[in-house]
């Protein structure tokens, strides 16, 4: 396990290497962690081709669990990435981020787009999560937070999809302060998103993913694929929000064969 350091405000975030090969970056989504990846099949599959580094975004796992919103501002998280990048030895990496790991990949593409070889969001959105947090967890979820924790948080989000999560997403859910997370969420609902224009001007090979049962996200994925120069979008049939990652081998078919088209058109250009 290692650590890394942001250099703005020095908060500590945890991350894991294994494998070798080029580097593969996975962000993961709001209330998860690094164990995820693991815990789905993603790290053992990627790490005999790739050297894989997962991390805990701040508020999250076993990083820095920072109380207040300010914390949690989108040059922050980027810087993180950016921070954990460094102490693995990385100059670029493929970026492969679900949910708010996406929205991170796409504010680091737009600050540091030397940074990231090809990116990959999975169920993600370049545009502002303000007023969609709800729907992605459940009306009142803020509130679940500030009065049950954790425990109370996914008893009323398992009720809103009518299922029980797997046991590693509970897991990591569980493992959560539901008062950083609470930070976390209020922080992310004053975050204006990437700008089109700005969009029209990345040309950083990039593989859209979403569930055709997850509407917000399918629709954003189409958007920002019609809109960047060298994106594509793949739908992902009958999954929604929560599925996007499960069962991860038609997922990590299309990454893997997305970065080696990606990586043979370079070599070739």
């Amino acid at each position: 396990m290692g650590e890394a350091f942001n250099a703005v405000d020095g908060v500590r975030i945890s991350f894991q290497e294994h494998g070798a090969g080029p580097t593969i970056v996975l962000v993961h989504g709001s209330g998860l962690s690094r164990a995820i990846w693991r815990g789905l099949g993603y790290t053992k599959a990627l790490q005999e081709r790739f050297h894989v580094v997962t991390l805990d975004l701040r508020g999250h796992g076993r990083s820095d669990k920072p109380h207040h919103k300010d914390a949690y501002s989108m040059d922050l998280l980027v810087g993180d990435v950016v921070a954990v990048l460094d102490a693995a030895g990385a100059q670029a990496a493929h970026y492969v981020g679900y949910s708010a790991g996406a929205r991170v990949g796409f504010s680091l593409l737009a600050s540091s787009p030397d940074r990231v070889r090809t990116f990959t969001a999975a169920g993600g959105t370049y545009r502002s999560p303000a007023g969609q947090i709800e729907s992605i967890f459940f009306p009142g979820y803020d509130q679940a937070l500030a009065r049950g924790g954790m425990p109370e948080f996914l008893r009323q989000w398992s009720i809103a999809t009518g299922r029980d999560f797997d046991p590693q997403t509970s897991a990591a859910l569980l493992a959560n302060d539901a008062a950083a997370l609470g930070a976390y969420f209020r922080r992310s609902e004053d975050e204006p998103g990437i700008p089109e224009p700005v969009l029209r001007t990345i040309d950083t090979p990039t593989l859209l993913l979403a569930g055709t049962e997850d509407p917000l996200r399918h629709a954003d994925s189409e958007r920002a694929a019609q809109l960047m120069p060298r994106a594509q979008f793949q739908a992902l049939p009958g999954r929604n929000h929560g599925q996007t990652l499960v069962p991860a081998g038609p997922v990590l078919s299309m990454v893997t064969s997305f970065i080696t088209s990606a990586a043979s058109a370079a070599n070739n250009g």
